[in-house]
């Protein structure tokens, strides 16, 4: 009869311990499920005026480059300047050898006397109107002539400057180099390469900001003189000259400068730079958006850097939910909980 009651009671007792497992076989799977949620923080994505500045290097060159040398090679006789000097426009530069200019002069005061005395003679009548005008023809051309070579005897500056090069010696003869090179270089122009995408945007006299690598971050401002018709075909850029005021001579030809340009203002998304990260072994850049609990992968092009954040040229819109913290790791389409 013990036998019989304990028979029936042994089923009983173990469909309540398979009740009692089951129940929490089914409490740890939530809880599970739970605990592989990725908590994060999100902030929404809005759009911000945001001024497109681009920076593009480039080389400063003297406004302009004059190189001194006779129309004719001869002899060197006195150099008055040396490399570094400053000089006027119109300064005496080099002496060259003087023998033709000298004889030139003494064929032009015979010419000049003889003319004088033609005149005398053709208002009395002594001489034609013709013999006359040959007689003041040769006088002019052996006048220009006399100046032609006072030009190549005393060199001037034809513009203010610095003297970047000397290649002669007093005595030496003058044949293929200059003997003086002259550059102006206030202002300086900076020779700018843009790339083709901007030439509807590039104007002329729109303002720029100059940096010159070798003076830190001291910044000049120019503003552009004159852009090139032309595209490169081979780097697609296209050339802009820069014209930049240069009073202290700080600026010097040769120098490597960044170029900042403003074309405006766009609408552009702006995240922190917290939730911008870098693909593994590229380039690209990417974010996680949130949606519906999950983490959606998104690459994203970025602009400029504006402090703490980036502004996005392409792949975000107003109102996504970008996460900022809790991305490390995160894959596409996992699950996450925004958490305050």
């Amino acid at each position: 009869m013990k036998m019989n009651n304990l028979l029936k009671f042994i089923p009983l007792l173990a469909v309540a311990l398979l009740a009692s497992c089951g129940g929490k076989e089914k409490d740890g799977s939530a809880e599970s499920e739970a605990s592989q949620k990725s908590n994060v923080r999100v902030e929404e994505v809005q759009l911000v005026a945001v001024d497109q500045i681009s920076t593009f290097t480039a080389t400063i060159e003297a406004d302009q480059v004059n190189n001194i040398a006779p129309a004719m090679g001869g002899r060197i006789r006195k150099i008055y300047v040396d490399v570094g000097a400053y000089v006027r426009r119109g300064q005496a530069l080099v002496a060259m050898d003087a023998a033709n200019f000298t004889q030139q002069q003494t064929q032009v005061a015979t010419l000049r006397r003889d003319y004088e005395r033609y005149n005398e003679l053709f208002a009395v009548g002594g001489i034609s109107k013709q013999q006359l005008d040959q007689a003041k023809t040769q006088l002019d051309i052996a006048e220009s002539a006399l100046n032609n070579l006072g030009e190549n005897t005393t060199l001037t500056s034809p513009v203010s400057g610095v003297v970047t090069a000397r290649n002669y010696d007093a005595g030496d003869v003058a044949s293929q180099l200059p003997i003086l090179t002259i550059e102006n270089i206030n202002p300086v122009k900076v020779m700018v390469n843009v790339s083709e995408s901007y030439y509807s945007n590039v104007v002329k006299g729109m303002p720029v900001e100059v940096q010159a690598d070798a003076l830190g971050n001291e910044t000049f401002q120019g503003k552009v003189t004159l852009i090139y018709p032309t595209i490169d075909p081979m780097s697609h850029t296209f050339t802009v000259e820069v014209s930049v005021p240069n009073s202290d001579q700080r600026l010097r030809p040769g120098m490597f400068a960044r170029v900042k340009m403003n074309f405006g203002t766009n609408e552009r998304p702006l995240v922190s730079d917290k939730a911008v990260l870098k693909q593994t072994g590229s380039n690209d850049r990417y974010v996680f958006i949130e949606k519906e609990g999950k983490a959606i992968y998104t690459l994203v092009e970025l602009g400029t850097r504006l402090a703490d954040k980036y502004e996005i040229v392409s792949g975000l819109s107003a109102g996504d939910r970008v996460i900022t913290e809790g991305n490390t790791g995160l894959i596409d389409g996992a699950a996450v909980e925004v958490v305050q």
